[in-house]
């Protein structure tokens, strides 16, 4: 996210208020001067409630991965559109970091797996549905 502010940050930074308008910037500027908000291309901002969690280490390294391969997506739009090394360099850095932090999660997501019963073909986790001698059921 850092990194991204930083290159809207270097390319607007100098911007005439003839530039913002010819850009359709000029939104923005009205809200935000030239500050960083973080937000959609559709101008949605920045929220957690993207994040997901549900404390199953299955379904939560699907969405692990899932958000990995939404935010690689997006840099890829991105270097189709931009030709600018100032930009496209950092863009393909982190698109790379994506793909490996995607990698990781599924190795993660394997190991989960194979600590699984092999007749557990839903791949859930059965911890949840155990009875535990806690006295608290």
């Amino acid at each position: 996210m850092e990194i991204i502010c930083a290159i809207v940050h270097q390319l607007t930074r100098n911007l005439s208020p003839e530039e913002l308008k010819k850009s359709g910037f000029d939104k923005y500027y009205v809200d935000h001067t030239l500050a960083l908000w973080p937000q959609a291309a559709s101008g949605a901002p920045w929220t957690a409630t993207y994040f997901q969690s549900k404390g199953d280490p299955i379904t939560d390294l699907h969405e692990d991965m899932a958000a990995e391969q939404k935010a690689r997506s997006t840099y890829d739009n991105i270097l189709r559109l931009v030709k600018d090394p100032d930009v496209s360099d950092p863009i393909k850095f982190l698109r790379m970091r994506e793909v490996v932090h995607y990698q990781r999660f599924g190795e993660s997501l394997r190991i989960v797996q194979e600590h699984l019963d092999s007749k557990n073909f839903y791949a859930f986790n059965p911890e949840f549905d155990m009875q535990s001698d806690c006295g608290c059921n």
